[in-house]
């Protein structure tokens, strides 16, 4: 790719910014001279077209993480966190770095928790990102803590962990975290990844690296509600073992500017993976997921699910490509997004993809948009029911068919309170 021939404040500030875990040390220095060469991405690049971070972010965030945060705001910040008696264990990470004091971990003897900027590292510990993504390239020129999970074959977790990322007042700040996550064979564990901000113009990056074995199992809840003039640049990255099963799923109800990818790897014969979200967006917020799901083995099936409520002047993406390898044979790979508009003014895009080299497979994809089904409306009213309430409940049985992927009954209580609450008013969308 060309040179920059000019620099946005953004680039500047990430180019010129020190900082970064030591042991990382040849990996930053290559993330860093990668992303010199490319800069944030515009919409001359086909995978970016909806979301041209180069315009999208017009501001700097030259802070890097640490920076003092009051302890009301953040104890405030803590109390508004959805899951807190949901997870046996819970990491908190305020402004980037881990809070010890705030955290807690339960007495599993066999689940390994290590902070990722902790000064001694078990071997297990390895960051296999690629600075050829702007959003990776930027995690590993930055990182500056995250958690670290492992748990070992035959193992099941007790009870949920929870990552819980604070965005508390103070400067604006670029803040950088990122996961790893080891689920050996026949291992299980329910993950909750927790992002919460308030008060503060910040720029968050943040990915996850997931290693799921043979015969394993990952479930997996991330809540973002990032404050309304953020910005939140995700990546989860997972490889998948024979037989191993990943659930997945996203609510996205924050931040001004949202990226998310997700790049799904089959490595195993036998493998599932179910992957769902939901956006719940208002005033001029702008979320784009991009969703790539590698078929590489034989005997696999996936299932994509996103189901998308927009209103005012938000603008909701989803972009989901199934690839299906040549000896990929056996494969069932199913992918639907939905967009719903509360208001002519909001706006859906969505690319589905299938890019099959396999003749022996069952593979589909859809996408609708649209607004409510006045017949749906004229039902309900016509039994008594307030036109508010009932297109309430049209948007809440919209967006619950995603959440209803969420296994663990408790915490999709919790996601559909939420959704109930943004339904009822409870916003926090940018202007």
């Amino acid at each position: 790719m060309d040179q920059i021939v000019q620099k946005t404040a953004a680039e500047a500030a990430w180019l010129e910014a020190g900082g970064g875990l030591s042991w990382l040390e040849a990996e930053r220095a290559k993330a860093v001279e990668s992303f010199g060469r490319t800069g944030l991405p515009n919409r001359r690049l086909e995978d970016w077209k909806w979301t041209d971070l180069k315009r999208l972010i017009d501001g700097a965030y030259p802070a890097l993480a640490g920076s003092e945060a009051g302890a009301a705001a953040v104890d405030a910040l803590m109390a508004s966190a959805p899951f807190g008696d949901l997870a046996a264990t819970r990491l908190v990470f305020v402004n980037g770095r881990f809070d010890a004091a705030r955290s807690r971990i339960a007495d599993e003897a066999d689940v390994e928790i290590v902070p990722l900027a902790a000064a001694e590292r078990p071997g297990w510990v390895k960051v296999t990102g690629t600075e050829e993504d702007p959003i990776d390239a930027l995690n590993l020129a930055h990182l500056s803590d995250g958690a670290a999970i492992r748990v070992p074959a035959g193992t099941a977790a007790e009870g949920a962990i929870e990552l819980c990322f604070i965005a508390a007042p103070g400067a604006a700040a670029t803040l950088t975290t990122r996961n790893v996550v080891v689920v050996e064979e026949g291992a299980a564990l329910s993950l909750i990844e927790t992002h919460l901000g308030n008060d503060v113009a910040h720029a968050a990056n943040s990915v996850t690296e997931v290693r799921v074995g043979k015969g394993a199992r990952l479930d997996r809840v991330k809540l973002q509600r990032d404050d309304a003039s953020s910005v939140h640049l995700a990546n989860l990255v997972a490889g998948l073992g024979a037989g191993s099963t990943l659930h997945d799923f996203t609510l996205t109800m924050g931040a001004r500017v949202v990226r998310q990818q997700g790049f799904v790897r089959f490595e195993g014969e036998g493998a599932t993976a179910r992957i769902a979200g939901a956006y719940l967006l208002a005033g001029r917020q702008h979320a784009d997921t991009r969703l790539l799901v590698d078929h590489a083995v034989p005997g696999c099936t996936s299932r994509e699910l996103f189901k998308c409520v927009m209103d005012e002047n938000a603008r909701g993406i989803f972009q989901g490509k199934v690839v299906v390898r040549p000896d990929a044979q056996k494969t069932d790979g199913k992918q639907s997004s939905h967009g719903l508009l509360l208001s002519p003014t909001a706006e859906f895009d969505a690319k589905p993809e299938l890019e099959i080299f396999a003749d022996d497979v069952v593979c589909g994809h859809g996408a609708t948009s649209g607004e409510i089904d006045e017949d749906q409306m004229f039902y309900l009213r016509a039994r008594g029911i307030p036109e508010p309430q009932a297109r309430s409940l049209l948007v809440a049985a919209f967006v619950g068919e995603a959440i209803a992927a969420v296994e663990d009954e408790a915490l999709r209580d919790c996601l559909s309170d939420m959704a109930a609450r943004w339904l009822a008013g409870e916003r926090r969308a940018a202007a």
